[in-house]
Order: structure tokens, then C-alpha cells, then sequence
């Protein structure tokens, strides 16, 4: 299998949550308990049984008219991903980063300590590890046992209007950028977020805020010498404690 990654165009999505229900029967995960909140967004947030969850974000224009932004948010699976490298520091194994696929897989098998887990969890630019009562994180697993068989990953499977697209990561670049000089003819302020860090490329016509708070990565730049850091002083605080 070669490096993955899926292509997300938010201007062909129409919110019909299909991704989402089907994330949920592949994973076999439980149906959420949800209130009303007086909008549309259902459930209100990811969790460890919700891997995927597509966010609406009502904005009022000029004119008094609302508009739609819809955001299929998800894990990003990060090329070089820092929740991996908090986690390594913690609980060997917790984490596991697949070499072929580029896929970033919360272990079952390990439990996690609240404290550690919080640092995990602010150690994502785009605020995604979630975990269980149990002590048990959890996300999208880009459908890894789906894959590794030739099949798509089901939220990509049953997406009815093509705004989801999986494949070699080569390929899928090539279309993103392709599709996305399509839609500048219209959307000045169209962009792919953070297409060089992650395999999961979204496809946004306008401000990234206006679709999601974590849409796109403020400093991917700072994420990442923040991971060189603690890298280089690790060996060093390891140490201490084995002295003292």
C-alpha cells in the first residue's frame, strides 16, 4: 500500500451526515445522546465513539440572509503527527504511525492517564484525540482494516455527491490542486488547509473560521519545533528522574 490521503471538498458537501453515520456502523460505535441546541450540528461534538462529525457553522451576509458553512471534520492524520510524539513520552505504544498508508492509530490496547492525556490532546492543532471513561483515546482510524483490503474508507464510500475522494497520496494532491484552481475562478479565497502536513486535505472556498475553529493549523511551524524540544530535553528530564 502507498502513502495515503483523502480529499475533502467542502463546496460539494451538502450536510447530509452520511459520512457520519456510516464512520459510526463500520466502527460499530454506539449512538451519541444529543439535546437540542437550537441549530442543526448533531451531535455537538467529536468523542470516542464520534470519529467523525460534520460541523455547521450558520453566518449572516449582507442582506440578513444566513449562509452555510459545512466542515466533515476528522482526524487529519498529520505526516509528522506531535500527538504521537507527546504520546511516545508517556505510554510506549499508545500511538502507533503506519509507515505504508501514513495512517495514525490510537492503540485499544493502551490505557491512558488523564494528565498525559490532556497534554496529547493540546499537542493537536486541530483538537482531535478524544478518550473514553475507560482511559481509552480514540478517533478516526482512516479505516486501516478497510484499506488494507482495497477498499475505501466508508465515509468516503457512501459520500452521494463526490466531495470525498481516497487514494495514493500523488494522485489525490494532483486532483486537490487541480479542483482547487477550478473553484478560485469563483472563490478568490479558496485554499487546500494545511496540504503539506496532512493527509486529510480539505478543500475551503472561504475563511477558514467561518467553517470551524480548528479548520487549519495557526502555526504548524511552532507545533513542530515544539515536538524538536522536547525531543532534544527528553534524554535530559528522563535522566533526572532516574537519579533523583
Amino acid at each position: 500500500m502507498a502513502d495515503k490521503s483523502f480529499f475533502i471538498d467542502t463546496t460539494k458537501c451538502t450536510a447530509c451526515r452520511g459520512c457520519q453515520i456510516a464512520c459510526k456502523q463500520w466502527n460499530k460505535n454506539p449512538g451519541t445522546k444529543t439535546y437540542q441546541k437550537g441549530n442543526h450540528q448533531n451531535p455537538v461534538d467529536l468523542s470516542a465513539a464520534t470519529f467523525k462529525l460534520v460541523r455547521f457553522n450558520e453566518i449572516e451576509v449582507p442582506g440578513g440572509e444566513p449562509k452555510w458553512y459545512f466542515f466533515p471534520d476528522q482526524c487529519r492524520h498529520c505526516m509528522a503527527p506531535p500527538c504521537k510524539e507527546v504520546a511516545d513520552g508517556k505510554a510506549k505504544g499508545a500511538i502507533l504511525h503506519d509507515e505504508k498508508t501514513g495512517a495514525v492509530i490510537f492503540n485499544p490496547k493502551v490505557k491512558m492517564k488523564p494528565e498525559d492525556f490532556k497534554e496529547i490532546r493540546e499537542a493537536c492543532p486541530y483538537d482531535i484525540p478524544r478518550i473514553s471513561g475507560a482511559g481509552i483515546m480514540a478517533k478516526c482510524t482512516m479505516c486501516f482494516d478497510r484499506i488494507k483490503e482495497g477498499m475505501l474508507p466508508a465515509c468516503v464510500k457512501s459520500c452521494p455527491t463526490g466531495a470525498m475522494s481516497f487514494g495514493d497520496r500523488k494522485e489525490i494532491l494532483e486532483k486537490a490542486n487541480k479542483r482547487l484552481a477550478d473553484v478560485k475562478r469563483k472563490y478568490k479565497d479558496a485554499m487546500l488547509a494545511n496540504a503539506d502536513d496532512v493527509r486529510v486535505i480539505f478543500l475551503l472556498a472561504d475563511d477558514p473560521k467561518k467553517y470551524h475553529k480548528f479548520a487549519v493549523a495557526d502555526n504548524t511551524i511552532g507545533i513542530t519545533r515544539k515536538m524538536a524540544l522536547r525531543r532534544l530535553f527528553q534524554p535530559v528530564i528522563d535522566l533526572r528522574h532516574t537519579v533523583g
